[in-house]
């Protein structure tokens, strides 16, 4: 744990509820998106029926491609994300990732209304999967990247953000289920929700680095300076927990 002088100020916790939304804004999309498994399965495994009896109908087990294409560019994009962050900028990182994320949602729910064959609309959908969670994963690496340059208490905050997304999730879920929405209705807007959410998330993030700069990093670095100096002196130094 740093040892601080004095706790930095954040006025009107803005920061700190910023730091929440960012962290409730990397989770939320791919949350939705899992929620919506019943839409697609239904939508991949329609009856067809030949001669009046039911035709045998192709297998695609959208669950387990689902999480095979989620986990593999989480885990190729954060490694690359750790060695490249240095050479590309953080707000190409960030605010790319969720423009990208936005526009891949806005995607997905435009194709709830067209018709689709389905080997098509099944090799579709595994490439949005596998892009929203390679630029989820960049985003998070480099929210994680940011915050850490704060006191504890934003990267709290920015957790509890994150827990809060699967919450949402399922209450969506759960009223999906209470009202007897079709699934396409339901589809829509799981997938809606996101895209308003990651505009919400862009925006904070937007309004992120004018907020820290005036309210929390100067107090946070005289802090820091002024803990160095006692330390240097051998003087007390005030242990703060910021969690």
């Amino acid at each position: 744990m740093k040892v601080w002088a004095e706790t930095p100020r954040d006025r009107g916790w803005l920061v700190g509820i910023i730091f929440f939304i960012l962290g409730l804004g990397t989770l939320l999309p791919w949350n939705f998106f899992m929620t919506a498994s019943m839409y697609f399965n239904s939508r991949l495994n329609k009856a067809e029926l030949s001669n009046g009896t039911v035709a045998a109908r192709k297998e695609y087990y959208f669950d387990n491609w689902m999480t095979l294409l989620s986990q593999l560019p989480v885990l190729l994009c954060t490694l690359l994300n750790s060695s490249f962050y240095q050479r590309i900028p953080e707000m190409v990182r960030l605010a790319g990732s969720m423009i990208f994320i936005f526009l891949l949602f806005v995607l997905t729910a435009i194709l709830v209304k067209i018709p689709m064959e389905e080997d098509r609309f099944f090799t579709v959908t595994m490439v949005t999967i596998w892009f929203i969670n390679s630029f989820g994963a960049v985003l998070q690496g480099s929210l994680f990247g940011l915050v850490g340059q704060l006191p504890q208490k934003y990267s709290t905050l920015f957790m509890s953000g994150q827990g809060l997304a699967g919450t949402f999730a399922a209450i969506a879920m759960l009223i999906s289920i209470a009202s007897d929405t079709d699934p396409e209705t339901a589809a829509l807007g799981y997938f809606i929700t996101p895209c308003v959410g990651t505009l919400v998330t862009l925006i904070c993030y937007l309004l992120l680095p004018r907020l820290v700069s005036d309210s929390v990093l100067p107090e946070y670095k005289r802090a820091s300076d002024q803990t160095h100096r006692l330390g240097a002196r051998g003087g007390p130094c005030l242990s703060q927990d910021y969690s």
